[in-house]
């Protein structure tokens, strides 16, 4: 893949840096793409990415905003030194653009957290005490956990996304008076399967609650309009957006966030502090106390931003590989892939799935040993949907989840069904044991030790 670079105009001044932008008529380019891993055979391959659900590469694009913002880096707002004022108009851009990428309307406030888990709970830290707050049991736990427990109905997981729309209506028709408020995933973290956003929105509007989207998994890979969908707030993590810099975001209505105490209390949340009491800031202020992870916005907005300028590509790509990955798994006999809404419902790149005789713990430990490939095995913390999923397959306590990305290629779709298969054949072509960092070949010639990089 060709990758032009070009780079912005001078600044009028020396002292502004130069930032890079890197245009590409495909996909944007992430960091690490050339990334060889050892095997346990002593050969050498290209690292094969299918944990994208977890944490995604870094974007080409996202380090190069970062090191040009780098050089004048200083604490933001109430500076008057060149630098605080350069970086506090970035950082105050950087939350336009998120305000911007996620369709926000005009006063809805964005509010820069350390990842989606940080932004529910701070919403959770803001709902009225007397709220009842709607949850699927098919949660991701930061979606499920945040809620005060004698106020949260927790409902099954949904046979489909008409059974979603319709268990929220009777659960808040049942509702108590008073505020209430639905929290849903837009994309499972499990299974890649896209709740109906809009549909369960126009519910929850009809029965007087608001509703909250969980878009970590799915900001990524589709568009996020909090207009369209008529949602309240939208949170999401950079570290799921190819910006890995520890910042995310709760964007939406700014009435239960003024009215609730600060998040954080210290320096900045405030507008005057005397020995007569405290008066807290209005707007994100009231909830970013303390020095803002302001590098971390700007590897956020950066994400935002380009991802913006792909969108079209970028979902061709995935719905290609996701295809394939799909129709390849479901030709091999042992595998198991697994749904909430059914094999037809949309998706993003994720598939869970199991093999028959083998752990799943023992297949992401082969995958990566003896194939070079990085998938994720367990509960996805999502524990009681895995065990919903699971409930007929008793041998398997845990899944091996495959998400695909930006850092994902065809040849590593094909390695990753090729071993698969091979798997399913013939086993492992190891012995493996349990070890303090994991399972891994008893006889492993691999240099797995990280020396330190500082």
């Amino acid at each position: 893949m060709s990758i032009l670079s070009i780079l912005e105009p001078a600044a009028a001044t020396s002292a502004r840096p130069t930032v890079t932008r890197l245009v590409t008529g495909t996909i944007p380019a992430t960091v690490g793409s050339a990334l060889l891993v050892p095997l346990a055979d002593g050969r050498v391959t290209d690292y094969a990415n299918f944990d994208h659900g977890a944490s995604a590469p870094c974007l080409e694009s996202v380090r190069a905003s970062v090191e040009a913002a780098l050089p004048s880096y200083a604490s933001v707002h109430r500076g008057n030194g060149y630098a605080s004022r350069i970086t506090t108009q970035w950082y105050e851009r950087a939350r336009a653009e998120v305000h911007s990428f996620v369709g926000a309307r005009a006063d809805d406030q964005v509010i820069f957290t350390r990842q989606t888990t940080d932004a529910l709970n701070l919403l959770a830290h803001a709902v009225p005490a007397d709220a009842t707050v709607v949850v699927f049991e098919s949660e991701h736990h930061a979606a499920l956990l945040p809620w005060a427990e004698e106020r949260t109905v927790r409902l099954p997981a949904p046979a489909s996304a008409a059974e979603a729309v319709t268990a929220v209506a009777d659960a808040l028709r049942a509702a108590p008076e008073g505020p209430r408020l639905l929290v849903v995933t837009g994309a499972s973290n499990v299974t890649g399967e896209i709740f109906p956003i809009a549909e369960l929105a126009a519910v929850a509007k009809a029965h007087g609650a608001r509703i909250c989207l969980d878009a970590a998994q799915l900001a990524p890979h589709r568009p996020v309009d909090i207009a369209a969908l008529d949602v309240d707030w939208v949170a999401l993590s950079g570290h799921k957006l190819y910006a890995p810099y520890g910042a995310g975001a709760l964007i939406g209505r700014a009435d239960w966030l003024n009215a609730a105490d600060p998040y954080l209390y210290g320096g900045g949340a405030t507008t005057s502090v005397s020995g007569d009491g405290v008066v807290w800031a209005n707007g994100p202020a009231r909830h970013e106390g303390g020095s803002p992870n302001v590098i971390g916005a700007i590897a956020l907005a950066s994400a935002c931003a380009t991802i913006s300028r792909h969108r079209e590509a970028i979902e061709q790509h995935e719905r290609s590989l996701l295809a394939r990955l799909r129709t390849g798994l479901a030709q091999i006999a042992g595998v198991t892939t697994y749904s909430i809404f059914g094999a037809e419902a949309d998706r993003v790149g994720t598939v869970c799935f199991t093999l028959d005789g083998l752990s799943s713990t023992l297949v992401s430990a082969a995958l990566s040993a003896e194939y070079g490939i990085g998938v994720r095995d367990g509960k996805f913390c999502a524990h009681p949907l895995v065990g919903h999923l699971l409930a007929e397959a008793p041998e398997h306590g845990t899944a091996v989840r495959a998400s695909l990305g930006l850092g994902t290629t065809r040849e590593h779709v094909d390695r990753l069904v090729n071993a698969v298969r091979t798997l399913a054949a013939n086993g492992l072509r190891a012995e493996y044991e349990d070890t303090d960092h994991g399972c891994q070949p008893i006889e492993d010639p691999r240099d797995l030790h990280a020396p330190r990089i500082w």
